[in-house]
């Protein structure tokens, strides 16, 4: 089977948005779950919505690919499976290192979801010289002393970085010396990499704080609501004043 260092996607080449590409995995996980259900076709609309786009979107997108469906039969699922995951490079064998197994690194070694779309978790390395040999997910864990001969030796084109923040560059610039093109950043820095090399960053904690802020927002929306829908009576502050002939009026004649 091909492994990822010979083989690259065509997606630039063939002049996909990156945007496209940012929405292709979103219809795959779609499409497989249809797939799973033995759902033969799908409508651009169904599609759209189960992948939280609109159709108009979706439809433009599979333009890109050469896929218009059918007039009132919509798109084929398998094909539509296949054909998106060839454009993401899925088809072939992407071997993948995982480096930094503390816990969030074990977690990503035990993912079950790796293989099924592509991936083959090729090693696991780390710095900690008590780590070595440990299987993690039934694989050994390795020194990050050698670390260049397994991207050597596996013919990693694509590692993923979970290792603390301090460790994160160096790892990068040995992962991209070394070979790799293609890094997934889960340590919460900033990395700086050469042209022609990939990072694509996951941050929790910034994920979170995004999440804080609406929920903050929605709170104050509450906020506001609940004093836009109270009594009356307190909003004009009841205070026992009389006018002279009697309680002030609510609203005074013009």
């Amino acid at each position: 089977m091909a492994t990822g260092r010979t083989h690259r996607p065509a997606t630039r080449s063939r002049g996909i948005p990156e945007a496209t590409v940012a929405r292709l995995p979103l219809y795959l996980r779609a499409l497989t779950a249809l797939s799973e259900r033995s759902v033969p076709t799908v409508s651009s609309e169904e599609l759209a919505a189960a992948a939280g786009v609109n159709s108009a979107k979706l439809r433009k997108d599979f333009s890109y690919l050469g896929s218009y469906g059918t007039r009132g039969v919509g798109y084929d699922v398998e094909y539509l499976v296949y054909q998106i995951s060839r454009e993401l490079g899925l088809t072939q064998d992407w071997p993948v290192v995982i480096v930094g197994i503390g816990n969030l690194g074990a977690a990503l070694a035990n993912y079950g979801g790796f293989a099924s779309r592509g991936f083959r978790v090729a090693a696991l390395i780390d710095a900690d010289p008590a780590m070595a040999g440990k299987p993690v997910a039934g694989i050994p864990v390795q020194h990050t002393d050698d670390l260049e001969k397994i991207i050597e030796d596996n013919g990693v084109s694509i590692g993923v970085i979970a290792t603390p923040a301090g460790a994160a560059q160096q790892v990068c610039e040995r992962l991209v010396a070394a070979g790799v093109t293609s890094i997934l950043n889960f340590a919460p820095t900033v990395l700086s990499v050469p042209d022609g090399v990939d990072v694509r960053k996951v941050d929790l904690s910034i994920e979170l704080q995004i999440l804080a802020f609406h929920e903050q927002r929605k709170a104050g929306e509450e906020a506001a609501a609940a004093d836009a829908t109270a009594p009356v009576a307190a909003v004009r502050g009841e205070s026992g004043d009389k006018g002279p002939d009697g309680d002030v009026p609510a609203v005074m004649p013009a």
